[in-house]
């Protein structure tokens, strides 16, 4: 009881007054912020490491997501079965894993055992061992993960939207592989990801928790320190969705499942705060967004419509979604339809600004109140150059959003045609 008390007790919130962020280099160059909070036992890291699926050689798709997984399925001189036994013995909880942009991978550790966990995430990510037994039964899992993905029709959707929005780029493979894919991956090939994927050089780490600067700075040589300093990849071509169509895969289901975006804003654009509180208003506010309103509240067409931003390295996007009975697909894109050209018309009120600002401000904080939220956090601040002090300037950058930048951002984000991907039986299309 008191270890799982531990595990789950969250640190002071991130935002009080005695919160601090700090950048701390080591030796070898590797960059993390840091927010020490000494308050419980316990402390956090998420590393993000540039370059995940979209890099995966053609015909091998689902590699970054497989090797990754096995990072930690036996390194150095544990075996799958023995370093697993490390981790539980000594209640360390380590996750790597993959998406169409980066490595990703969370620690979590009492600081008792602090040395030995970031020991054991260095041999994962330098001595991984890559063991027949280990390789066969992730290959296993996903394979049957992507048998059952085959009847989700979310997952075909999405999918099918990604495939025709990129069809000639990497974003448009699946990035947790094809069947016929994953079955063709070695163990060379996880190898040979993990000598070109993993370097100094494209890793982030941000830390939370119950550890100081000084503490931390030899743990950053002596757990990244043997990483190659470059990586020597590649950067993914710049891309635009192509849109203007409609996809259909008919799938004999009495809801269809509809995904539809286009092109969105990069996070280092001027009105990407704007285009934040825009989306808010559109479809990023659960009920009192204007797409569950319309399409739900008031005409009882579907359980969800959301929208939101995705920030993908070469392509950013604004997406969508909603999820209908076959007969009234038609009518409700005709109603998302409506609604962008009401946003990208300018039809929106001081107290639409009001509102938005009030819950993104307010609930921000709610975002970091555990470790593992702030390391997080942490590390993605430092993905996209924010900044050190970003955790204190980031709610006067949606205060400073005015109706003028709310009308000007809209007019660019929901104007155009879009891409639509539905999988069901939609009567209409």
């Amino acid at each position: 009881m008191m270890l799982a008390a531990l595990l789950a007790a969250p640190p002071k919130p991130a935002l009080q007054s005695s919160a601090r962020v700090e950048e701390v280099i080591g030796a070898c160059g590797v960059r993390a912020y840091l927010m020490h909070e000494p308050a419980v036992p316990f402390l956090a890291l998420s590393l993000h490491l540039r370059g995940g699926g979209a890099l995966d050689p053609v015909g091998r798709e689902g590699l970054a997501v497989m090797a990754s997984g096995l990072l930690d399925e036996g390194a150095g001189p544990y075996d799958s079965q023995a370093f697993r036994a490390q981790l539980d013995d000594h209640a360390i909880r380590l996750q790597l894993d993959a998406d169409r942009d980066s490595v990703q991978g969370e620690l979590r550790t009492l600081t008792v055992h602090r040395a030995h966990a970031f020991e054991l995430v260095r041999l994962a990510l330098t001595a991984p061992r890559f063991d027949p037994e280990p390789v066969e039964r992730v290959r296993s899992q996903m394979l049957a993960d992507l048998r059952r993905r085959e009847s989700d029709p979310d997952y075909l959707a999405s999918r099918g939207w990604f495939a025709a929005a990129f069809p000639h780029h990497p974003y448009g493979r699946p990035n947790r592989g094809a069947p016929e894919s994953v079955a063709a991956i070695t163990a060379e090939d996880c190898r040979s990801f993990v000598a070109r994927h993993l370097a100094r050089d494209r890793l982030s780490v941000g830390v939370s928790g119950d550890i100081t600067a000084d503490e931390l700075r030899p743990l950053l040589d002596s757990t990244f320190g043997e990483l190659p300093a470059s990586s020597g990849l590649g950067e993914i071509a710049r891309a635009a969705p192509v849109v203007g169509r409609v996809e259909v895969q008919r799938l004999t289901i009495p809801q269809s499942v509809v995904v539809f975006g286009h092109g969105g804003l990069e996070r280092k654009d001027p009105d990407y705060y704007a285009a934040h509180v825009a989306n808010y208003i559109l479809g990023g506010g659960g009920f009192s967004s204007r797409l569950l309103e319309e399409v739900r509240e008031k005409r009882g067409l579907a359980y969800s419509a959301y929208s939101y931003l995705q920030e993908l390295d070469a392509a950013p996007l604004w997406l969508g979604g909603v999820a209908t009975n076959n007969e009234q697909v038609a009518q409700s894109l005709a109603i998302v339809r409506g609604e962008l050209a009401r946003m990208a018309a300018g039809e929106l009120a001081e107290t639409d600004l009001a509102d938005a600002k009030t819950y993104l401000t307010g609930s921000f904080p709610l975002r970091l109140t555990s470790n593992e939220q702030v390391a997080k956090m942490l590390s993605s601040m430092l993905v996209h150059d924010l900044g050190r002090d970003f955790l204190e300037r980031r709610n006067g950058l949606i205060d400073a959003v005015t109706l003028a930048d709310l009308r000007r951002v809209s007019a660019r984000l929901f104007s155009g045609e879009l891409l639509v991907s539905v999988v069901g039986d939609p009567a209409g299309l």
